[in-house]
């Protein structure tokens, strides 16, 4: 159990944010853990209208663990402007930016033992001036002044049952893909997924396994010279600094069970050579780490589905692992 409550922002409110963090509260009420959302009180009676007695304003996180069993804890910061489900706005930016950046600072003062991100939309924020590609980006500048012991990141993880998948390149277009790959950039996100795992994963001698970028990971370059001039390298540089790295293998044959039993995190190149395998395993119960941080950082691997919010169907399995995941994860850095 974190002996601190966790942060759990809002997301954006017209989104599920809100319904799964009350069906959150409601399945782990029970669990030795505790956590407090940080947003708007009233779209979180709105998706508890059922029963609205459930939510409880606090003024500090002290507060939270006291509460939680009996009423979900919530660090109240209203809208300009009520959200409407299924309808985003621009104008409830500033606020989705507040709650994050809130959520960061109590974490980052040792007043919350880790945060956890409900889905944004970005198009939203886009229009209100944010100039991040995500939470990721947002969270590594937010935390950047503050001390860290080894490698920084942050570097996107995706957990999925006894799957880990760490990211060299994000939110990129596939075609920039190649061209945003370097030999440095593997070895540092390889490094980074290392000590991640040693530290908030709790594995003393971590396995990296690393991806080709070309079919067949380029069959010795036949088909795509990446491997041969920028994989390998830094396979052998991850090597000589300590790490367990192998590779590159063919993605294609990288995920299969009885090849994810002989490595801890795999290292994929771009997005969807990660996703795809992370949401054909457990499409509901995928989880998004930040590594390479201060802060404890998780978020459900799912967006804010505008076209499901305020009808109650929300799933909130993706929350749920995201929590006791960040739960575990502070444990371990706390002791």
């Amino acid at each position: 159990m974190s002996r601190r409550p966790l942060a759990l922002t809002l997301g954006d409110p017209a989104g599920v944010g809100p319904e799964i963090i009350v069906k959150a509260w409601q399945a782990l009420r029970a669990e030795p853990l505790s956590f407090f959302a940080v947003g708007d009180f009233q779209a979180l009676a709105a998706a508890s209208a059922a029963d609205a007695g459930i939510l409880q304003r606090i003024a500090s996180p002290q507060e939270a663990t006291r509460v939680f069993p009996d009423a979900l804890p919530v660090l109240d910061l209203p809208l300009a402007t009520p959200a409407v489900a299924g309808r985003p706005t621009a104008a409830a930016a500033p606020s989705v930016i507040q709650w994050i950046e809130t959520a960061v600072d109590l974490a980052l003062r040792g007043e919350a033992g880790g945060v956890v991100t409900a889905p944004i939309s970005k198009a939203p924020l886009y229009d209100a001036g944010f100039k991040f590609p995500g939470h990721t980006e947002f969270l590594g500048e937010l935390t950047a002044a503050a001390p860290y012991e080894g490698a920084r990141g942050p570097i996107m993880m995706l957990t999925a049952r006894d799957l880990r998948v760490t990211l060299v390149t994000v939110h990129a277009p596939l075609a920039r893909v190649p061209a945003l790959l370097s030999t440095e950039a593997i070895v540092h996100a390889g490094l980074v997924t290392a000590q991640a795992l040693r530290r908030d994963f709790g594995i003393a001698a971590p396995r990296v396994a690393v991806a080709g970028l070309n079919p067949h990971a380029g069959e010795s370059g036949s088909i795509g010279r990446e491997e041969v001039d920028l994989v390998a390298p830094a396979v052998q540089a991850l090597r000589a600094l300590g790490v367990d790295a192998s590779g590159p293998y063919p993605a294609d044959s990288m995920f299969p069970e009885e090849m994810r039993a002989r490595y801890d995190a795999a290292l994929c190149l771009y997005h969807d050579q990660a996703l795809i395998p992370v949401k054909m395993l457990d499409f509901w119960g995928g989880v998004n780490v930040s590594l390479g941080l201060p802060i404890v950082r998780t978020s459900p691997d799912h967006g804010t589905a505008f076209n499901i919010a305020g009808q109650g169907v929300a799933r909130p399995d993706s929350l749920l692992a995201a929590i006791r995941l960040a739960d575990a994860i502070a444990g371990r850095r706390a002791a």
